[in-house]
């Protein structure tokens, strides 16, 4: 892994830690914010974690979703809105999974990640039909209907958790509105396990989960939040797991993602700073050892509105 030119060894990558302003996400204009604030969520920890999403992605919600996008009407191709795309990695991931010609709108606040996801993008569907993209930058938390006009599908990735419950229900009305189903992965599930355990394990996790919450941001309530809103809807819900699970291999994400969680957990209670950096140290001694293995646990969300739109 190849990091920036001003990436200091043993700090936390942007992205992987606290968000330093409250309210937003930084990959995507989620409140006002000053358009020249600079994004906050590095390439590099999105680059990072590509491979674990991807493992962690659950394959059991495509079958569902394949049958959908090939019984909607009237398509000789499908339209996806990835909200929140950074990098592109829902689009390399999900693309070369479905059939038929495909054309992503790529949505993000970052221009740099944006030009990214669109030269990394996939060109060819599994049936090698043509994939094309474009790309969209701004607020992707005010969809409306009409935003969605012939969409077929949106997607996100670790975005569930960083909305309100009004921008979730405003999300999940613009789906409806534009009858497009909706699989929105890897949101954080507020569980993590570590092996071996450690008797700060759970305060830590209690504190990290009450950081997400800041602000009225949902947090690791998003995606039973984000199943009744797409439910009262009228759409048919489905939710699978998606961990991460990190061992040896992955021991840069680990340590990245240990960092990060300890970080926002202090700085949610500042009381845990002296436990909690004893705790770090010893952590990362055993990472460092090959005997540190972590379970991040996510869940992903399939929500199949109904073709045309609207609620019963």
């Amino acid at each position: 892994m190849a990091f920036g030119p001003g990436h200091v060894p043993g700090a936390v990558i942007p992205g992987a830690g606290p968000s330093g302003k409250p309210g937003s996400r930084p990959t995507v204009k989620l409140r006002e914010a000053d358009p020249d604030d600079p994004p906050r969520y590095a390439p590099e920890w999105l680059e990072l974690r590509e491979p674990a999403d991807a493992a962690g992605r659950a394959h059991d919600l495509l079958d569902p979703l394949r049958i959908r996008l090939a019984n909607m009407p009237g398509k000789s191709g499908v339209v996806i809105h990835d909200l929140g795309c950074g990098t592109g990695s829902m689009g390399r991931w999900l693309a070369p999974r479905l059939d038929g010609a495909q054309h992503w709108i790529l949505h993000d606040r970052d221009p740099y990640l944006l030009h990214f996801a669109a030269v990394s993008s996939p060109r060819s569907a599994a049936d090698g039909s043509r994939v094309t993209v474009e790309t969209r930058r701004g607020d992707v938390a005010r969809l409306t209907p009409d935003a969605l006009q012939g969409a077929s599908l949106v997607t996100a990735s670790a975005l569930l958790d960083v909305l309100t419950r009004e921008e979730i229900d405003t999300l999940a009305a613009a789906c409806a509105g534009a009858g497009c189903p909706a699989l929105l992965t890897l949101s954080v599930a507020g569980r993590v396990e570590l092996s071996p355990s450690h008797p700060l394990d759970a305060e830590l996790t209690q504190a990290f989960n009450d950081h997400q919450r800041r602000d009225g941001l949902l947090g690791p309530d998003a995606v039973t939040a984000a199943a009744e809103a797409f439910s009262e809807q009228g759409a048919t819900v489905r939710l699978h797991p998606s961990p991460w699970r990190l061992g040896p291999e992955q021991a840069a994400l680990t340590e990245q993602w240990l960092r990060g969680w300890v970080g926002a957990a202090v700085e949610e209670r500042p009381e845990l700073r002296a436990e909690a950096d004893v705790y770090l140290t010893n952590r990362l001694a055993a990472l460092a050892a090959g005997e540190l293995r972590v379970t991040v646990h996510h869940v992903d969300l399939l929500a199949l509105s109904r073709p045309g739109g609207g609620a019963s």
